[in-house]
């Protein structure tokens, strides 16, 4: 897959993530999907899981992407997402496709802390640098 088609599938996905359009989210998976949160333990298997579960979700999700990179059917996308607009978490979603939908799907979100005294002589501010091309912001849900 080319970068402008997943990027355009992924934004169209966060656009309807967690809403009364989930199933419009959910177009973007395999009938056989598995969707993987490694921090909660939890495993989505199955494309009518992951719409149901989506579908009664309780937060309103607001996405930052920042940026989509990959190749073939592999990509990694890196961005913030809020919840009920609190405030931003790290999020990394890492896509498998086949034939253009996903297969698998693995996301990690992480609260954000601070940077540790005795490295920041070491480091630059990196604030998750957008991609040129990429929106500042995608409301799920709509």
């Amino acid at each position: 897959m080319e970068y402008e088609d997943v990027k355009a599938r992924l934004l169209r996905h966060w656009a309807h993530t967690g809403g009364p359009n989930e199933h419009i989210a959910s177009e973007l998976y395999h009938d056989d999907a598995l969707l993987e949160f490694p921090q909660s333990g939890e495993r989505f298997r199955g494309k009518a899981n992951i719409t149901a579960w989506r579908s009664a979700y309780p937060a309103r999700l607001e996405f930052e992407p920042r940026s989509i990179r990959g190749d073939s059917d592999l990509w990694v996308a890196e961005g913030l997402i809020r919840y009920n607009e609190g405030e931003p978490m790290a999020f990394v979603k890492i896509v498998q496709f086949r034939d253009g939908l996903v297969e698998r799907e693995t996301i990690y979100i992480t609260e954000p802390w601070p940077p540790a005294d005795n490295r920041t002589q070491f480091a630059e501010d990196s604030s998750l640098e957008a991609t040129p091309g990429l929106p500042i912001r995608v409301r799920g849900g709509t």
